[in-house]
């Protein structure tokens, strides 16, 4: 297989978007094609292939959970900045044609970015041969209920987009449970399965287990951090090392008072490399409930307390940690009933059982890859079309 893949990433407040992409760019390199991966989130240490070539826009970053968007000095973001931005990005689509462009979210999401991603397609649309467009999206999406807001989002799918590749499993979650309207789109929707990784393999000398708690890339962790460092401190699992990864996005005077507050039993750190690691062994974990983090989870198959983020109309990590709590797999504290008293007793109750199986497809990767060189490979066929043709039978009880 050959061709060529221009792929568009952002991510604001965590690292969870542009993990996604980067395994999807790795498996589409594994087919033989060349991939050009655009970053305009804040740079960060996540490995990348040498065979994926990586372009960092001039970044930009959420400042807080409201979204209001700073540059990597943490001032908001003017035109002069935004025509930067747009220049640089043209410049990528020009200098390395693609046959394909995957826009990760657009239009279901990242409407901020409508200052480039708009002139981008419209540069896609005027290139003959015209490349293929296609949005990567994850599989739950925070869209105003509004039906004008649906059907604009509609009509930008059915006019500009091949397909839209839904990384999730309707086994347990299916797109129209946060997008209404998906049905409008039926034509041009293909579920791919989560993308994660493989389990990492189970050591044969793990040491004592921990209880590992992890706020992601942390800038919207605070609160249960030290919710569970109180918890600690008030003796739930007393016996256990508690290992806190709070993320390289917690502010540095938050990561001072976490550590200089943390018990004996305690060890507050920025970052593992190997979380998934962890997860493999720890007797409980403690997160939040985003895409990659339960993805890591699940893996592993650990005990593990949710608390999802929640902040204004966030709606994403709840809807997933309801559907998993529903079915025994997790423990369920809400951002509103958080408290250290109500954190430690689902931590005791998660420490004491085990969570239940759950099959659903996490060979997301490789089917994106698929499915992209399959489009990318047939100009003319419908998304629907190619994918008769490639194992999609992803739902698995």
């Amino acid at each position: 297989m050959t061709g060529s893949v221009l792929f568009y990433v952002q991510h604001l407040l965590g690292i969870g978007h542009l993990q996604r992409s980067l395994r999807i760019a790795e498996a589409l390199v594994d087919r033989g094609m060349v991939v050009t991966l655009v970053s305009g989130g804040m740079p960060t240490n996540l490995p990348r292939p040498d065979t994926i070539r990586f372009v960092q826009l001039p970044p930009i970053r959420a400042r807080d959970a409201r979204y209001e968007l700073v540059d990597a000095g943490g001032k908001p973001v003017g035109d002069a900045y935004r025509e930067q931005r747009l220049a640089a990005l043209l410049e990528v689509f020009d200098r390395h044609p693609p046959d394909a462009v995957v826009v990760e979210g657009f239009p279901l999401a990242r409407r901020a970015f409508r200052f480039e991603l708009e002139p981008l397609i419209a540069a896609i649309n005027k290139r003959s041969p015209r490349p293929r467009l296609i949005c990567s999206v994850r599989d739950i999406v925070v869209v105003r209920n509004d039906p004008d807001r649906h059907r604009d989002i509609v009509d930008r799918i059915r006019r500009d987009f091949d397909a839209v590749l839904v990384h999730g499993d309707p086994a347990l979650i299916s797109f129209d449970a946060s997008f209404p309207a998906a049905p409008a789109i039926a034509d041009r929707l293909l579920y791919t399965g989560y993308v994660s990784p493989p389990a990492p393999p189970r050591l044969s000398s793990p040491g004592p287990a921990e209880v590992i708690v992890s706020a992601g890339g942390g800038a919207a962790g605070v609160a249960l951090l030290w919710a569970a460092l109180l918890a600690c401190k008030n003796g739930c699992l007393a016996g256990l090392r508690w290992r806190f990864l709070t993320g390289v996005n917690l502010p540095q005077r938050e990561f001072d008072e976490l550590h200089d507050a943390a018990p004996p039993n305690a060890a507050v750190e920025r970052f593992h490399p190997d979380l998934a690691g962890l997860l493999r062994h720890c007797r409980v974990s403690i997160s939040q409930a985003g895409y990659n983090t339960v993805l890591d989870i699940l893996a592993a198959r650990a005990p593990a307390v949710l608390v999802p983020f929640a902040a204004a109309r966030e709606t994403e990590q709840l809807t997933r940690a309801e559907r998993l709590a529903a079915r025994g797999v997790v423990q369920l504290v809400s951002e509103q009933e958080l408290s250290p008293e109500r954190l430690a007793a689902a931590v005791e109750r998660a420490a004491a059982s085990q969570p239940q199986a759950i099959g659903i497809d996490i060979d997301g990767a490789r089917r994106s890859a698929q499915l992209i060189a399959a489009l990318t490979a047939s100009p003319a066929a419908a998304a629907q079309d190619l994918a008769k043709t490639i194992d999609l039978s992803i739902i698995r009880e």
